[in-house]
C-alpha cells in the first residue's frame, strides 16, 4: 500500500503554504503540491502591500493580526521577506473621493483599524513628497509592504525545515475519494492523503468541481508596473480613495505602481495581456500623488490574477458534504490577512478551536449544492 499523508495541500501560494507550514509544525505528515514554483502565482506577482485602508471592513480584525505576523515574520517564518512597516495614506482629490474616504474610514475605525482623517497639511507632514490638490487623507500607522518575491523563497525553506514534502511543478488533474482517503492525481502519478486542503486562488472553481461542488469564482487581472531606481521620493504607502492606486518605494529605489487597473486575460489558459492606456493612467495617478515620480522611467509591467467570491469575502473551512476536505482562499486584497486566516484553518485541522471565525463555503451555495459533494 502506498504511503498515506495526514494532509495534502493543493496550491502552494501564500495560503496553501501557511496551512501546510503550521499543520506540519503541529505534527501532521503534510504534502504540498503546486503546479509551478511556490508563491509564484498571485502570491508572487502582487505589490506586497500590507494595509488596512484597502481591506474589507469585515476582515480588519484578521488583517491586524496578519499585519503583526508579517511584521514578525523573521520570528515565526524564520527568514526575511523584506517587510517594511511604515505609515499609509489614502488620498482624496475630489469631493466624491472625499465622501468615499470619510465613509470607508469611519467603517474601518469602527472595526478596529487605527485610521484617522487628516488635512492636506498634516498629510504632507507625514509624506513630504505629496503633490497639491489633496482635500482629505486617511492616515494609518499600521501599513507597509513585503517583498513578494522573497516570500516564496522564505516559505520554501521554512516548509522544508518543518518536514513538509514539497511537490513543485506538479499540476493536479483531479481528486477522488477512495476507501475513506483521497487520491490526488497528478498526470501519471498519484498521492494519497486522509485530508485535503484546496488552496488554488482563482482556480478554486475548477478544484471544487473535482468534489462535485459548483461555485463561481470571479477572476480579476490586476496590472502593476515598476520604475527604475531613483533617489528617495516617498517614505509611506500611498493610495487613492477610488482604489485605483497602490504606490510604494522600496529601499533600493524602485517604486511599484499598482491599483485596480485591470488587464485582459483568461485563467483557463493563464494568459494575460497588458492594456497600455491603463498603465499610463495608473502612472499618471502616481505622479499626481507623488510628483517627483515624473523623473522616473517605467522599466517593467506585469499582471497578476486575483480571486473574488460573489460576496467578496473569503472561503475558508470545510467543504460541505465531503468529510476531510477543506478550502482556503479567494481573499480579495488578502495579502495582509492571508497568513493569519490560513493559520486559523491549520488550527482547525489540528483539532484546536480557531481564535476567530472561519468563512464557511456553504453560505455561497444553493441548498441543493450543499450536499452534492457526497458523491465525490
Amino acid at each position: 500500500m502506498s504511503h498515506v499523508h495526514d494532509l495534502a495541500v493543493i496550491g502552494g501560494g501564500l495560503h496553501g503554504s501557511t496551512v501546510a507550514l503550521f499543520a506540519a509544525r503541529g505534527g501532521m505528515d503534510v504534502a504540498l503540491l503546486e503546479r509551478g514554483a511556490l508563491c509564484r502565482e498571485a502570491s508572487g506577482v502582487n505589490a506586497g502591500t500590507l494595509t488596512m485602508q484597502m481591506t474589507r471592513v469585515a476582515l480588519i480584525p484578521y488583517a491586524l493580526k496578519g499585519h503583526h505576523m508579517w511584521a514578525t515574520a523573521r520570528d515565526w517564518l524564520g527568514h526575511d521577506v523584506g517587510v517594511h512597516v511604515c505609515d499609509g495614506l489614502s488620498l482624496a482629490f475630489t469631493e466624491a473621493e472625499e465622501a468615499l474616504l470619510s465613509q470607508r474610514a469611519a467603517l474601518r475605525q469602527e472595526a478596529g483599524a487605527p485610521i484617522d482623517l487628516v488635512s492636506a497639511k498634516k498629510a504632507k507632514k507625514v509624506e513630504p513628497g505629496l503633490g497639491d490638490g489633496i482635500k482629505l487623507a486617511g492616515h494609518c500607522e499600521v501599513d507597509g509592504y513585503a517583498n513578494a518575491y522573497l516570500t516564496g523563497l522564505a516559505y520554501r525553506q521554512a516548509l522544508l525545515d518543518a518536514g513538509v514534502k514539497i511537490h513543485e511543478n506538479r499540476p493536479v488533474t483531479s481528486v477522488a475519494r477512495e476507501t475513506g482517503d483521497f487520491t490526488v492525481h497528478t498526470g501519471d502519478d498519484t498521492l494519497r492523503a486522509r485530508r485535503i486542503v484546496l488552496a488554488g486562488g482563482v482556480w478554486l472553481e475548477a478544484m471544487l468541481g473535482w468534489l462535485g461542488i459548483k461555485l463561481p469564482i470571479k477572476t480579476l487581472i490586476n496590472q502593476l508596473a515598476v520604475t527604475e531606481r531613483l533617489e528617495p521620493v516617498m517614505r509611506t504607502v500611498v493610495g487613492i480613495a477610488s482604489g485605483l492606486l497602490s504606490l510604494k518605494q522600496f529601499p533600493h529605489g524602485t517604486a511599484v505602481i499598482g491599483g485596480g487597473w485591470q488587464a485582459l486575460g483568461d485563467r483557463e489558459t493563464g494568459n494575460a495581456t497588458l492594456v497600455p492606456d491603463r498603465i499610463v493612467g495608473n502612472a499618471r495617478l502616481a505622479i499626481h500623488a507623488i510628483p517627483a515620480l515624473a523623473k522616473a522611467r517605467l522599466v517593467r509591467a506585469w499582471t497578476g490574477f486575483e480571486a473574488e467570491t460573489a460576496d467578496a469575502m473569503p472561503i475558508v473551512g470545510s467543504v460541505p458534504g465531503v468529510g476531510g476536505a477543506f478550502v482556503c482562499g479567494s481573499i480579495h486584497s488578502g495579502y495582509t490577512s492571508g497568513p493569519y486566516i490560513a493559520k486559523l484553518l491549520a488550527d482547525q485541522l489540528l483539532g484546536r478551536e480557531p481564535a476567530m471565525p472561519l468563512f464557511p463555503l456553504d453560505r455561497l451555495l444553493p441548498p441543493h449544492n450543499q450536499t452534492i459533494g457526497n458523491a465525490a
